[in-house]
């Protein structure tokens, strides 16, 4: 998967926490989303947008809270192409550490004997 088409299954499946991403979905996703916020912060400092005010560190945090949903939902579904359970992108809640645990997690390659997530059993009763 190029950059492109990371971004746009960044934000074509922004909530959805199923299914399996690549490696290369997931970082180009990561790279992506880093960039942007970088040069939101940046613009303040260019004097392209007033520094002080809504406006001045507002864009960054705009960003972030647009992207947050779809970022924990492309880390779950990476977890998940690795094998790993859904729960360890809480890691990203411990300061510097648990990025570090994550990106590590996130690293592992993809393992093809996990199967997707199957639908929940029908009880017998309503099976009738």
């Amino acid at each position: 998967m190029d950059f492109w088409q990371a971004v746009a299954s960044g934000f074509r499946k922004y909530a959805d926490f199923t299914g399996r991403a690549r490696r290369s979905e997931f970082w180009w996703w990561v790279l992506f989303t880093t960039v942007v916020n970088a040069a939101l912060g940046t613009l303040p400092l260019l004097g392209l947008v007033p520094a002080q005010g809504a406006q001045g560190a507002g864009l960054s945090a705009f960003w972030t809270v647009v992207t947050l949903v779809p970022s924990v939902a492309v880390a779950v579904r990476r977890l998940r192409d690795a094998g790993i359970g859904w729960g360890h992108v809480l890691w990203a809640f411990v300061p510097v550490v648990g990025l570090v645990v994550l990106a590590i997690l996130a690293a592992q390659p993809s393992r093809v004997d996990v199967r997707p997530a199957s639908p929940a059993p029908v009880p017998a009763a309503a099976a009738h």
